[in-house]
């Protein structure tokens, strides 16, 4: 229970179903000592914990408290961090999952009697004949959220309910103002939650040093302005050059500390096929079939490629393919099939 309207929505449904609902509030990292109360991580800030406990005493549920704040910043901070400072970017929200909800907390739940955990993620599970689950893209696909799940496995799956896939976000929030829930007009936060009012340069300067290096027109060479630092830029971010451009980053040179840029017609900025490590297959093994949809970004339109080992060969070539970032797979009928992280 994060204290958001679609957790909140989804122990109501699961309460309407019978299910024997239990709201667990998980407390994250929330900053340095020295941060001020207003730029907390929101998803365990002060107001989010009391949101959930007054969504439970509403729903007439229990309200515990699980204390995740050290193994959060270990496990996801502090790989977001060691991200950036090898240059790539890195996806905490992918990290979460798979280590925290999917993995500590899922844990703990079963080893107290849970039969499953329940989130508020946009996304459907279905039970198949054949074989035991399998993930789709959610009814809404404005919110989808499969893309952050690909790490899931069947082990996990068949513990696993996630009751608001088939309804829209507006749907989700006429349910909450027609049983009056306390957080029914809870606007949403869609930035990563322990990086304050989407800095995230003004986060990453607390952690790594700032250097001056070059930013090089990769088609002639051409210096054309000076940056603070290659780690403080992903793929695809539009870099101020002045009067000229717009250019972005294609690439990095990290040992030069150089930013590598074009404009957005230019040939270097696509990408034919990409490499990829610790690829899943939800089912447990590649599908027969040969057609594969794929994206490399969040709310990226899906295209058509091939798998070739860790190889994903594009039939079009892609726009802003970042190193750490995760290549989600599908099929036409909107399974989700694997993942993998960009190298």
């Amino acid at each position: 229970m994060s204290g958001g309207v679609d957790s909140s929505v989804a122990a109501l449904l699961l309460k309407k179903q019978g299910y024997d609902v239990v709201g667990v509030f998980m407390k994250f990292w929330a900053g340095t000592k020295n941060i001020s109360a207003a730029n907390k991580n929101r998803c365990c800030s002060q107001e989010a914990r009391h949101d959930a406990m007054a969504v439970c005493a509403k729903l007439k549920i229990p309200f515990l408290i699980w204390d995740f704040q050290k193994e959060f910043k270990r496990l996801v901070v502090d790989d977001f961090i060691s991200g950036y400072k090898k240059g790539i970017t890195p996806n905490p929200c992918v990290i979460c999952n798979r280590e925290i909800k999917f993995g500590l907390f899922i844990k703990k739940a079963l080893k107290m009697g849970a039969d499953y955990i329940a989130t508020g993620h946009y996304a459907k599970l279905r039970k198949l004949e054949i074989r035991n689950w399998k993930l789709e893209i959610a009814r809404d696909r404005a919110k989808d959220q499969s893309y952050f799940l690909w790490t899931l496995t069947q082990k996990q799956l068949k513990h696993c309910l996630f009751p608001i896939g088939d309804y829209l976000k507006s749907e989700v929030r006429q349910i909450a103002k027609k049983v009056q829930l306390p957080v029914a007009y809870k606007k949403e936060s869609q930035e990563v939650c322990f990086v304050n009012d989407a800095d995230l340069p003004g986060f990453l300067k607390k952690w790594i040093k700032q250097k001056k290096g070059e930013i090089i027109e990769l088609k002639t060479g051409k210096k054309l302005a000076e940056h603070n630092g290659v780690q403080f830029y992903t793929i695809g971010q539009r870099v101020p050059v002045g009067g000229i451009g717009p250019y972005f980053v294609a690439d990095k040179n990290i040992k030069k500390n150089q930013l590598l840029v074009v404009q957005k017609n230019d040939k270097n900025f696509f990408r034919k096929e990409i490499k990829l490590k610790n690829v899943n297959w939800i089912s447990g093994k590649p599908p027969k079939s040969a057609k594969i949809l794929v994206r490399t970004r969040y709310r990226q339109p899906l295209a058509e490629c091939r798998i070739s080992g860790n190889k994903c060969i594009f039939k079009k070539p892609q726009i802003f393919v970042a190193p750490g970032q995760s290549a989600v797979f599908y099929d036409k009928n909107d399974e989700l099939l694997s993942g993998g992280v960009i190298i």
